[in-house]
């Protein structure tokens, strides 16, 4: 079974997390109306999901590719769970929670490597 470097995760859950919700503010004090989300909300959520994950990246020096992979893994599972079955909010708890395990997969898998 695959393992998880536990810290790892917590500090992607978090980074992650911090950084979609400094963006989401930004956003927000923006005078753009809803009607923008609404009708952009399905380019601008993606792009800014991949942004955070390169900011991540870089915070905890992880290389970008994985960190994209990590955000399209944590993306499809956000979307899954929340547009066809819970919700957004929800939806952008698993998404956080997808990514971050991808991370700390990815450096479970980089520390056995150079063991």
């Amino acid at each position: 079974m695959a393992r998880v470097d536990r810290g790892l995760f917590l500090r992607a859950l978090a980074v992650q997390a911090l950084a979609v919700g400094v963006l989401f503010a930004v956003l927000l004090a923006l005078p753009l109306g809803g009607d923008f989300f609404r009708a952009y909300g399905f380019a601008i959520g993606p792009i800014a999901w991949a942004l955070c994950s390169l900011v991540t990246a870089a915070v905890l020096s992880l290389p970008r590719g994985p960190a994209l992979l990590a955000a399209l893994a944590g993306g499809a599972g956000g979307f899954i769970v929340g547009r066809l079955l819970a919700g957004h909010t929800t939806g952008l708890v698993a998404a956080l929670l997808v990514f971050a395990a991808f991370c700390g997969g990815y450096g479970a898998q980089r520390d056995g490597a150079t063991a």
